[in-house]
């Protein structure tokens, strides 16, 4: 029997793999449904759906930017799990604002002045759950699992998120609009009854009182934590391939609809073959890396991914030129030639991030102090939001200076590189540093 396996019978990790795996599915369920029928049935120039998508990856980060110094604090000064538990019972609150939202612009009754607004103030606040969740999902995993299990365990929650991003994904393509408005309300209950299986996490070091200044908390959360060469560059390698990841995201649905010409429906497919392929590279590198922490595979992995997103540039470019006049339905897209070319770059880039990302989460609570886990995760996510931040301002520069979409990919395969030197930094310091 395998460590996974007998991780995912035990009750010290499956309640908070599955609470993990509701709220990536809600969020993602919720988020999809928003962007892909404001961008194919509100908007209809690549331009407003590109500013659009920009404005909503902005909203959504925003929130881990400013707040994460006290999520990691109240991570690591408070029970975890009771944390988790009160952030889930907000997230019912939060995704009936969410359902209004998508409710009214159905409808079609004040979709500008109140429907959107809803909908992007839902999003933020689903911003401010993944911010105090954030933190603890990392940090609770050496307090609960052996050190042998922790790559393991790190993997697994990595892989069911994307597991449950695919079937979110899934969902939101698919299903009409109205109907994601219930199923957010009914998930986000069923993720609170789940989060209260999760076994207690008490503080393991003394108990400090709170700095409730967010700024100066922030500050001294990142100096401090920045000190350990090896956190350094995994932050910074982090926060990097997240800077593409956003850029990304960003491009993606305006991309699909007026580049590929793909319905609603294809432009789910493609989410679903993102999110398997991340999945796929999460549990690849555990089993290469056979359960040792290392950053060994990182810098070829995101070069590996930097050749695929230029791939899917060239195929794009080569779509252009034989463009549909029409959207395509799934099996249309199918029929079309090159289609298994763009999925095939697709689940490339994803594979290769997976394998990129997964060691370096398991370097930042590895690496530090256990006490001081979830502060670790909650300064890597400051640097994280700080940088998607700059990514989505970038591209929604780009946007307004009427750079195309497609065109955009290209910064992302650029910062790829950039990416593989940090990871190289990492694991010369890894080496210098020497095993645990």
């Amino acid at each position: 029997m395998t460590t996974s396996t007998q991780l995912l019978r035990q009750r010290r990790f499956l309640p908070l793999f599955c609470t993990q795996l509701l709220n990536a599915f809600n969020d993602n369920l919720y988020k999809t449904a928003m962007v892909l029928f404001v961008v194919y049935s509100v908007y209809n120039d690549e331009s407003s759906e590109g500013m659009f998508s920009a404005v909503a990856s902005a909203l959504f980060i925003f929130p881990f930017f400013v707040l994460s110094a006290l999520a990691g604090q109240l991570a690591d000064m408070r029970d975890k799990a009771r944390i988790i538990r009160i952030v889930k019972m907000c997230e019912i609150g939060l995704m009936l604002i969410g359902a209004s939202g998508l409710y009214l612009a159905w409808r079609g009754i004040a979709v500008d002045t109140l429907a959107i607004p809803l909908l992007l103030l839902a999003l933020f606040l689903t911003g401010v759950q993944s911010t105090f969740l954030g933190p603890i999902k990392y940090a609770i995993l050496p307090q609960h699992l052996e050190r042998n299990e922790v790559l393991a365990g790190t993997g697994l929650v990595e892989a069911g998120t994307y597991i449950a991003i695919l079937a979110g994904t899934i969902l939101a393509g698919w299903i009409p609009v109205e109907w994601a408005a219930g199923g957010i309300i009914i998930t986000s209950v069923v993720g609170y009854l789940t989060s209260r299986q999760v076994p207690a996490a008490p503080p393991i070091a003394k108990v400090e009182k709170l700095d409730w200044h967010i700024i100066r908390a922030s500050i001294a959360l990142v100096r401090n934590t920045m000190n350990d060469r090896q956190i350094y560059y995994a932050i910074l390698s982090i926060s990097f391939f997240w800077t593409i990841g956003a850029v990304l995201f960003i491009q993606f649905p305006p991309l699909a609809k007026n580049t590929l010409m793909a319905s609603k429906e294809v432009a789910s497919l493609f989410l679903v073959i993102f999110s398997v392929g991340v999945a796929i590279g999460s549990v690849s590198v555990n089993a290469l890396l056979k359960g040792t922490v290392s950053a060994r595979y990182s810098p070829a992995s995101v070069i590996a991914m930097g050749i695929f997103v230029v791939a899917f540039y060239v195929v794009c470019r080569l779509w252009q030129a034989d463009q549909p006049t029409e959207l395509l339905t799934v099996s249309e897209f199918l029929s079309w030639p090159l289609a298994s070319v763009i999925m095939l770059c697709l689940l490339g880039i994803a594979v290769a991030g997976g394998m990129f990302v997964v060691p370096l989460y398991a370097f930042l609570t590895t690496r530090c102090s256990p006490d001081a886990a979830a502060r670790t995760i909650a300064a890597n996510n400051i640097i994280n939001s700080g940088a998607m931040v700059a990514g989505s301002l970038a591209a929604m520069a780009l946007s307004a200076l009427g750079v195309p979409v497609v065109e955009q990919l290209l910064l992302s395969a650029a910062m790829c590189l950039f990416s593989a030197w940090l990871g190289q930094r990492l694991h010369r310091a890894e080496l210098e540093a020497g095993p645990l």
